[in-house]
């Protein structure tokens, strides 16, 4: 089962009682469709439950976020489906390939990298010929990006004084592209560190989802826009669904010939959800957060 950021949004509208959304990668154990006979492994989006009822409609695409048969992971562990094999997997590549479309040679920023989507955009960027800069919460993460998966740099951003000063010493010639999976203040520092042309794809907002505009806090400024031509460029994995096995059978290849790394924080029992969703979100994991019920 997959505990996502985003699912805090959800949680500010959901009624006492509705189940709270996320992906699953189940077994069915019981079925009346021939589509889906009783033993294969299906994925979709059923929310935080052990047992689902499922009736899947006619006519629907068998993508996310239906249902849909679990593709052959060619030995690859069936909880990537919920990662780089799936939703987050996507969202790195799409966001990166198609829609900051990242140039040899050029300079890629990437906040939250030690994350699932992150750590993909980071080594997605490498791929295509990027200098990447990785930030994260913690040494361990640092390091983990910097000797594991190939970052160029990676820095603790809790133990920068300035974000500012810290990007433009790591990165003199400028930012062109920055992925963006936090939002708040560090979009607005990352800004200031922009060459003409650069390029933000607007992921995620973790830095913001309990904060409102009563906040007094920086955001993005819109005059530093103007004066460096850049693209705030927002996007989900929605808009690929007509292309949605492309994405994954890319991934698959870079994972099985070795030039992409996954890593995993895997906590054991349905009852822990709760629990790794708040790890998520205070940053204690490195790849991707999966429960396994």
């Amino acid at each position: 089962m997959s505990p996502d950021p985003f699912t805090r949004i959800a949680l500010s509208y959901l009624e006492v009682g509705e189940t709270i959304p996320g992906a699953q990668v189940g077994r069915v154990i019981q079925s009346k469709c021939e589509e889906f006979p009783t033993g294969c492994q299906v994925i979709g989006k059923f929310g935080w439950r052990d047992f689902t009822i499922v009736k899947p409609g006619l006519n629907v695409p068998r993508v996310w976020p239906n249902i849909a048969k679990l593709e052959d992971l060619h030995g690859l562990p069936p909880s990537f489906a919920l990662g780089a094999l799936g939703m987050p997997g996507n969202t790195a590549y799409f966001g990166l390939v198609e829609v900051m479309k990242p140039v040899a040679g050029e300079t890629l920023l990437v906040s939250s990298a030690s994350g699932a989507i992150g750590s993909l955009v980071g080594q997605i960027g490498k791929i295509k010929g990027c200098r990447v800069i990785g930030l994260a919460g913690n040494d361990q993460k640092v390091n983990w990006l910097r000797n594991e998966i190939g970052f160029d740099v990676a820095l603790n951003y809790k133990q920068i004084l300035s974000i500012q000063d810290t990007l433009k010493d790591v990165a003199p010639e400028g930012i062109d592209c920055y992925f963006d999976n936090v939002g708040g203040e560090m979009l607005y520092n990352v800004m200031e560190c922009m060459n003409n042309l650069g390029r933000i794809g607007q992921c995620g907002s973790m830095a913001s989802y309990n904060e409102s505009a009563a906040d007094g806090k920086l955001y993005a400024n819109s005059m530093t826009f103007r004066y460096k031509n850049l693209s705030l460029l927002g996007f989900n994995t929605s808009r690929w669904t007509d292309k949605w096995t492309d994405g994954i059978n890319q991934i698959q290849q870079w994972i099985l010939k070795g030039d992409l790394k996954v890593e995993e924080t895997i906590t054991t029992g349905f009852e822990n959800t709760p629990q790794a969703f708040i790890d998520m979100l205070e940053g204690k994991n490195i790849g991707k957060q999966i429960v396994k019920v």
